[in-house]
């Protein structure tokens, strides 16, 4: 299925962004995890709409109520389902876009693939929203990996044409805009708030790191850590580009300047550089996994813009309306770390499996 992630854990992610509910059931987390419902709620907050001026003014508590695999807060050791309710949805803003697709949004594609039986509503399926349960699952394995003494930080590292600046050492989570560079932050919420004011989007890059992962996670080919974690942030939907390392910068140097060369800290082997983002061959080399994400702007704005009437057949213009982040960027940092917590928690569980201990 499209909306499955995972190998040795399975995601399943279900609802529309105006159905009742959006949800999902995550299998293959092992019994005797306590879960720490507090840390679940303050994860899920920072993704949470309506609590800033720079998101929806779309309101939602966003609060998970788990269907079961829990006992006393524990994890049993049975599948994991939990639904967050919508109590906050207007469907009537969207019903121009029944049959004037926004473009840059998956509405046209939609009804192409669905022979129009779709909801369209706030974007259906297709819709952010459906990153409230990515992080419900998320959050779960940040508590997870947490057990083995991993953790994962990110931050925004551009918007609108600003860079952030210094590197990213530690989590910025607890911050009200999570950047390193506090003035490079207050840059970016003055280039959202002009993108607003002109009924326009912004979009950004969001940095994140997986710090304490043991050398020998992932596998080969299609089944290594790039294509991994590449996989569940493509689960965001206005993820359009993931590079590792220095990325795409690592085609523009010659060998000898891209390499990392190996050598021996506290007598264990280590790099003395990261330009490979702590991947080599699909498989982590010990040193901290980094990888950046590029999200587009979003779709929805204010200013008119040229678009087909798919019941007349005729050219027509479209300026949406309704309730729409003006940069989703800030709200998408903790559903990266989310898509990088689920891929690091499935790989490392796989590594459990890949040697007999006799």
């Amino acid at each position: 299925m499209s909306s499955s992630y995972g190998e040795n854990l399975r995601l399943t992610v279900f609802g529309q962004s105006h159905a009742p509910a959006v949800g999902m059931t995550l299998e293959g987390i092992p019994a005797g995890l306590p879960l720490d419902t507090e840390a679940l709620d303050r994860f899920l907050a920072r993704r949470a709409p309506g609590r800033n001026e720079y998101s929806t003014a779309r309101r939602e508590a966003d609060k998970p109520e788990f269907l079961c695999g829990l006992r006393d807060g524990v994890t049993c050791g049975t599948p994991i389902t939990a639904v967050i309710r919508n109590g906050d949805a207007r469907s009537g803003d969207y019903e121009e876009l029944r049959r004037v697709p926004r473009p840059g949004h998956a509405d046209y594609t939609a009804a192409v693939k669905y022979y129009g039986f779709q909801d369209y509503a706030g974007g259906g399926h297709f819709s952010g929203r459906l990153t409230a349960p990515l992080c419900v699952a998320g959050g779960i394995c940040l508590q997870l990996l947490g057990r083995s003494g991993i953790t994962v930080i990110s931050r925004i590292a551009a918007i609108g044409g600003v860079e952030d600046r210094g590197e990213l050492l530690a989590s910025t989570a607890d911050k009200p805009f999570p950047t390193v560079d506090e003035g490079r932050g207050e840059e970016m919420r003055r280039a959202i708030a002009a993108a607003k004011a002109a009924g326009d989007s912004l979009g950004g890059i969001i940095e994140c790191r997986v710090l304490g992962l043991p050398a020998g996670l992932g596998d080969p080919m299609f089944g290594g850590m790039e294509n991994r974690i590449a996989a569940a942030c493509f689960g965001i939907p206005a993820v359009k580009g993931v590079e590792f390392g220095l990325g795409f910068g690592l085609a523009a140097l010659r060998g000898s300047e891209a390499n990392d060369a190996f050598c021996l800290r506290e007598g264990r082997v280590a790099t003395e550089t990261n330009r490979a983002g702590g991947i080599l061959g699909g498989i982590t080399d010990g040193m901290p996994l980094s990888f950046r994400a590029a999200l587009k702007p979003t779709p929805s704005i204010a200013r008119k813009q040229k678009s087909v009437d798919l019941e007349t057949m005729e050219e027509t213009e479209l300026a949406v309306s309704g309730r729409h982040d003006p940069c989703i960027v800030p709200r998408a940092v903790p559903c990266v770390e989310a898509a990088a917590a689920l891929a690091a928690a499935d790989a490392l569980l796989g590594r459990r499996k890949d040697r007999l201990d006799g």
